[in-house]
């Protein structure tokens, strides 16, 4: 069973590549993304932990080949 798996991105990365990874698996622009992590942070910071843990857990995408 082959299927979408969340990665973080190697080629749309900020700080760890959570937000651009998430982006990629839902087909949205990563800066709307960005946004709501801001947004869930400034909101009680939830977000600084949540992005820490997924920066720890989520691997990078294997598929990904750098030609610079």
């Amino acid at each position: 069973m082959k299927g979408k798996k969340l990665y973080k991105s190697t080629h749309d990365r900020k700080v760890c590549g959570v937000c651009g990874g998430i982006a990629e698996y839902f087909g949205v622009d990563s800066t709307f993304i960005r946004l709501l992590w801001v947004i869930f942070t400034l909101a009680g910071g939830s977000g600084i932990i949540a992005y820490i843990i997924a920066a720890l857990i989520m691997s990078d995408d294997p598929g990904y080949i750098d030609m610079d």
